[in-house]
């Protein structure tokens, strides 16, 4: 096990220096590794399946290549349906953020990362959910995405955690003074 500072800890009155210098890591290292696998168990255990369009029968993670740019694309979070006989339903694809504010290049990385597995023609993608768990909230960008009830489900840690209404709305003003829904359920 690594552990940078530990000759600093033994110095009296410096644990909170030693924090300081090692939050970002131990945010990075442990706590979104543990959010991203919190945001699979939630899906697979206890979304409804509205949310997810259809009952998961697999939750995981991977990677998505992209051969066009050469590099590949990290999924937190990718829900599988059950095959009736064809290619199994990717329900969802998802983002899990501990520790960042998710906004509009998140939902279009995510469109691109479905397009591209539409690609393989592995799975069936054509009701395939884009869901952004986050620990940090949301911009209005990404509220707005979601509002038009397109593909876009948002999951903040009220949600995930069972302390909201079991079919949360959130609203939020638009540019225009209007307001706008968007239903959540998971729990």
């Amino acid at each position: 096990m690594d552990r940078p500072a530990w000759d600093q800890l033994e110095c009296p009155g410096s644990a909170t220096h030693v924090w300081q210098a090692s939050r970002r890591r131990f945010v990075s290292n442990v706590l979104g590794p543990h959010f991203e696998q919190v945001c699979r168990d939630g899906a697979l255990h206890h979304a409804d399946p509205e949310l997810l369009g259809g009952l998961p029968a697999r939750v995981g993670h991977g990677l998505v290549r992209d051969p066009k740019a050469r590099t590949g694309h990290e999924v937190d979070v990718a829900v599988i349906g059950i095959a009736d006989g064809a290619k199994p339903p990717l329900l969802a694809i998802g983002e899990a953020k501990w520790n960042d504010t998710m906004g509009m290049a998140h939902v279009d990385r995510l469109r691109n990362i479905r397009a591209l597995i539409a690609l393989t023609g592995r799975y069936d993608t054509t009701g395939t959910w884009l869901i952004f768990f986050s620990g940090a909230g949301f911009n209005d960008k990404a509220y707005a995405a979601a509002a038009a009830g397109s593909d876009v489900q948002q999951i903040d840690l009220a949600t995930l955690y069972g302390h909201a209404n079991a079919a949360r709305t959130d609203t939020r003003e638009t540019a225009s003074g209007s307001r706008s829904g968007t239903k959540c359920q998971i729990t």
